[in-house]
């Protein structure tokens, strides 16, 4: 499935959550599902792209990246040994869960 294809996907997904969210953030990949998502709800989706030709971190992009860095420290989740998507997104939950406790604790 390519990008936009899933984008799509998953924002009908969201939609069913969220009616009235105020800003979306996304890869240049979804440009033409930001056109489709304007269309349909007037959502406003922002596509964050990098400077050409120079590296610049990126704030929203970042938070992105460094998730999935939290996430390829827990075993389970460094490669993807689940055979259900519901299995692999329990583990994501409560990989964020231990990740949350443990900053909580003192």
């Amino acid at each position: 499935m390519s990008d936009a294809e899933g984008g799509k996907q998953a924002l009908r997904a969201f939609r069913g959550q969220v009616k009235r969210p105020r800003i979306i953030w996304v890869d240049a990949a979804y440009h033409g599902t930001a056109k489709w998502a304007y269309n349909l709800w007037a959502w406003v989706l922002e596509i964050v792209r990098r400077p050409w030709g120079r590296f610049v971190v990126q704030p929203k992009r970042w938070i992105v990246e460094r998730t999935f860095g939290w996430w390829n420290r827990a075993r389970r989740l460094s490669k993807d040994y689940e055979r259900t998507i519901e299995s692999s997104s329990a583990f994501i939950h409560v990989t964020m869960i231990h990740l949350m406790l443990r900053r909580l604790a003192p």
